[in-house]
This record gives structure tokens, C-alpha cells and sequence, in this order.
């Protein structure tokens, strides 16, 4: 339940840190596409404005000049109002007048010139006394104020629409430039914080102009456009259009720190959840496998003890007591039972001390094929007295290394020991040593029962033996091959494992030589 609850909370971490980020990226893109498109607009609007200016600024020329108006035309309202109180009239007039000009053509659009009608509002209002006024009378436009004011904006409306049908004539490459464009775009673009490189063209009627930059590239999936130069229809033929080769990297850049963040802070996580279930389950595992040393502990503590008792029982016998080869080889089996029982309490001494890093271990420059042979010596009678044998083929040609002799020598004897409790006929081992560099391999290789895949990987941990079920056959509390790794690891050696399930074991211990 505690597994299953801690998981859930991880996916549903997981999933939260995923949607957040992933909303985020959806939240960056549209600000990107909002802020281009702005740019463009702003682009768009400020090259028609320029445009419409220089077209004005023209027409202004051209009347500064003396350009007469061919035709004339004036429509004139009057509002006429007596007031008795103060005997006073009050006259008010309201006049357009419209000038048609004849002028040569702005653009480049192959005519010789063009009609422009030019509006102006005049305005009038005279205060006369009642006795002086004549409405019916002719009023001299000298006797007049005459105030002279812009046109009105339906004028320029009509000013406008003469501009636009002029200029939808024009080619686009003579109505705007590459370097107007890249300067107007880029400002925006920079104003908004997006300071990346761009490409832009215009295209018209979905066809390329001379109107664009060197690399660009349409591609509808990532190419922004804006329309330009609108008619009097609000239509247009012209597209601007604007993309950006590292679009991609620059909306990531900006949420790259929270992203790191985020996927740090989620790996942390990850980590401490996969290091809890892991050391939930190898808790587990260290309370079954101390629970099956205490058994073995208890079973091979029991063996010695019952011996010891039985000896001890017989020596007590009268017919025994006064026998003397009898007793001494009661008295013998007493002292290798003790001694068994002394050894392995000093193994679990020895393994606890190691943990604790309080063994001193000293070194001293040995040969490491006296020490194979000492430690052969330990062993050898119980290999003679099961018919096996143990060979050696000391090759290595430099073999001194730096070592504690007691601990090596003990390292070696546990795995000889092992080879001839894993030997279900007779042992049989073959010792190799050679040097390689400076290093030097020696290899204890025995014909015993082997070891799966899966018991290779768990053969040096503390404790651990393979599981046989009840049977105990095989004496042992796993700690000789953690105790042998432990001394190897302290020497800077290494130690690994081959082996074959019914085809014998191959240890192999790896030792830097001293000159």
C-alpha cells in the first residue's frame, strides 16, 4: 500500500510538472505569435503612412508652385438671425469651394498625369445693425470675415481614395524598400524583446516579389503574414510575410530555467522515491537472509555443541575413562569442535569490524605466490581426505605486491574452503596466477556444482547464500565472500566471478604489483 500510494504521487507529480510546462510553451508561443503580429501591423500601417505623407507633401509642392485649378465650383449655405432685443442681424455663411487640378503623376504607373479635386471650407459670419442690412441685397465678398479653414474630414476622405486608387497602380518594389522594412520590422520586434533573426518578403496574389530577404523560406506552418497597402476596399493584393529560423530555440530559451528547475527538482524526487522502495526492499531482503543466517548459525552451532556433549558423555563412561587412545580422540574431536565454533564467531567478529571500519589492516611488501602456498596448506589434508586434488600454475613473472599477510592469506583459504563445499564429488582446483602490466590475476578455478546468473550478482553480499531450503548440507553463514571482497577492496584489488550452473566457478582476483 505504501508503494502503491508513493507511486501514485509521483505520476501525479509527474503529470502536474508536464501539464504546467506544457502550458507554459502553449502560453510563450501565442505571446511570440501576438507580439510578430503587432510587429507586422505596426510594419504595415507605417509604410502606408509614409507613403501617403510623400503623396501629400507632393500635392503641396505642386500649389506652392502657382498650379491653378482648371475648374471651380461653390455651393454656399446662409443662416441669416434677427435678434429685436439688441436691433442687430447676424449673418452666417458656410461655403465649399472645389478646384480640379490637372498634375503630372507621383508614381510610376505609365500615364502622363492625373485629376486631383482639391476641397476647402469657407466660413463666414457678419454682424450688421438691422437698419443697414438688405437681405436681399447683393453682400460684396469685401464687406465679408472671411475665415479660411481645412478641409473637413469627408474631404480627406475623398483626398484619400484618390491617393489609394493612384497608388494600387504602382509597382510594390517602387512603393516600399528591403531596408525600410528590415528597419521598421526590427525595432517592433526588439521593443517586444524578441531580438532574433528574421526573414521577410512580400508576396502578391501568392507570388514572391523582388520585396524580400535573402533566406526566406514560406512555410505556412511557421511563416507569419500581415496584408499591406490597402485598397479602398480594405483588400489587398500584398502580403507581408515573416519568419524566424530559430523561433523554436528562443520560445524554449525563455522557460529553459524553469524547465531545469522543475525537471531537477522531479529527478530528485524520482531518486528519493526509487532509493526509499529500494531500501524498503532490501530490508526486506537483509531481515529473510538474517533470518536464514540465525538458522544456519543455529544449525551449525548445534552440530558441534551435540558432538561436544556426546564426547564429553563417553569420557564420562568407566569402561572409556581408563582408555587412553579413547579419550585423547574424544578429547581431540572436543578441541576441533571448539575450534570450528571459535572460527566462526571470529568470522562474524572479523565482518562486524569491517563494517565499522575499525580493522586495522596493515601492509607489507609480500610475494603473493608464498601466500597461495600457505594458504594451500590449510587446506590440502581435507582435499587429500575427500580424493581431490589442488594444482598450481604460478606463471606470473613479477608477483610482489602490497599486502596484510594474515587477511590475504584468509581471503585465498575462503575461497579454496568454498570450492571444496561446493564440490559434490571430488574437489578438484587449479590455481593461476600472471602478470599483465602492472597488475597481477589470480585465478582459483574448481569442477564444483556452479552458479546461476543470478546468484554471480549476489555472491560477494553480506550474508547471502543460496537458497537450498531447509537442506543444509552445506555449512556456512555467507559471510566469507563478503568478508573476501571487503579485504580485496581495501588491497585496491578487484574480485569478480565466473561460473556455469554444474560446470565449477572461476574466482579472480585482480592486484596492483609493487616494483
Amino acid at each position: 500500500m505504501l508503494v502503491f500510494l508513493m507511486s501514485l504521487s509521483l505520476i501525479g507529480i509527474i503529470f502536474v510538472q508536464g501539464y504546467y510546462i506544457n502550458n507554459t510553451v502553449k502560453n510563450e508561443q501565442q505571446q511570440f505569435t501576438f507580439k510578430v503580429k503587432k510587429a507586422l501591423s505596426y510594419t504595415s500601417n507605417a509604410i502606408e503612412e509614409r507613403e501617403y505623407r510623400e503623396f501629400v507633401y507632393k500635392f503641396q509642392d505642386l500649389i506652392a508652385k502657382g498650379v491653378k485649378g482648371d475648374t471651380a465650383a461653390i455651393r454656399n449655405l446662409y443662416i441669416l438671425q434677427e435678434d429685436n432685443d439688441s436691433n442687430e442681424t447676424l449673418i452666417y455663411r458656410n461655403g465649399i469651394l472645389e478646384e480640379n487640378f490637372r498634375i503630372p503623376s507621383f508614381f510610376d504607373i505609365s500615364l502622363d498625369s492625373v485629376n486631383v479635386t482639391r476641397f476647402l471650407n469657407e466660413r463666414e459670419t457678419k454682424v450688421l445693425q438691422r437698419s443697414n442690412v438688405e437681405f436681399n441685397s447683393k453682400l460684396s465678398p469685401e464687406e465679408r470675415l472671411i475665415q479660411i479653414g481645412e478641409i473637413s474630414r469627408t474631404d480627406e476622405i475623398i483626398f484619400e481614395t484618390t491617393y489609394k486608387d493612384i497608388s494600387k497602380r504602382t509597382p510594390i518594389h517602387k512603393r516600399v524598400s528591403k531596408n525600410e522594412i528590415y528597419k521598421l520590422l526590427g525595432k517592433k520586434l526588439k521593443e517586444d524583446d524578441i531580438d532574433i533573426d528574421f526573414e521577410f518578403a512580400i508576396y502578391g496574389k501568392d507570388l514572391a516579389t523582388k520585396i524580400q530577404s535573402q533566406n526566406f523560406e514560406l512555410e505556412h506552418n511557421s511563416t507569419f503574414g500581415a496584408p499591406i497597402f490597402l485598397d479602398n476596399n480594405d483588400e489587398s493584393d500584398f502580403l507581408l510575410y515573416v519568419n524566424f529560423p530559430e523561433r523554436s530555440q528562443f520560445i524554449f530559451s525563455s522557460i529553459i530555467g524553469m524547465m531545469l528547475l522543475s525537471i531537477i527538482f522531479t529527478s530528485f524526487i524520482i531518486f528519493a522515491f526509487f532509493s526509499a522502495i529500494y531500501q524498503l526492499i532490501k530490508q526486506r531482503q537483509i531481515s529473510q537472509i538474517k533470518t536464514d543466517f540465525i538458522n544456519n548459525m543455529t544449525h551449525e552451532f548445534k552440530t558441534p555443541i551435540a558432538t561436544i556433549n556426546l564426547a564429553l558423555d563417553a569420557i564420562k563412561n568407566p569402561k572409556i575413562i581408563n582408555d587412553e587412545d579413547k579419550v585423547k580422540r574424544y578429547l581431540k574431536m572436543i578441541k576441533d569442535e571448539n575450534k570450528r565454533m571459535h572460527a566462526q564467531v571470529e568470522n562474524v567478529l572479523r565482518i562486524s569490524k569491517l563494517e565499522k571500519n575499525q580493522l586495522n589492516i596493515s601492509k607489507d611488501r609480500v610475494k603473493l605466490h608464498d601466500l597461495i602456498l600457505h594458504a594451500i596448506t590449510h587446506i590440502e589434508l581435507i582435499i587429500e581426505h575427500k580424493n581431490g586434488y589442488i594444482k598450481t600454475h604460478l606463471n606470473a613473472i613479477k608477483h610482489s605486491v602490497l599486502a596484510n599477510e594474515t587477511h590475504f592469506t584468509n581471503v585465498i583459504v575462503n575461497i579454496l574452503d568454498n570450492a571444496v563445499k561446493y564440490s559434490t564429488n571430488e574437489p578438484k582446483i587449479d590455481i593461476y596466477t600472471e602478470s599483465i602490466g602492472k597488475s597481477i590475476i589470480l585465478r582459483i578455478k574448481d569442477q564444483g556444482n556452479g552458479m546461476s546468473k543470478s546468484v554471480q550478482k549476489k555472491v560477494f553480499e553480506k550474508f547471502y547464500r543460496e537458497h537450498t531450503g531447509n537442506v543444509h548440507n552445506v555449512k556456512g553463514h555467507g559471510l566469507g565472500l563478503s568478508y573476501v571482497k571487503r579485504i580485496v577492496d581495501d588491497h585496491q584489488g578487484f574480485v569478480t566471478v565466473e561460473s556455469e550452473k554444474g560446470k565449477g566457478s572461476t574466482f579472480i582476483i585482480k592486484l596492483p604489483l609493487i616494483s
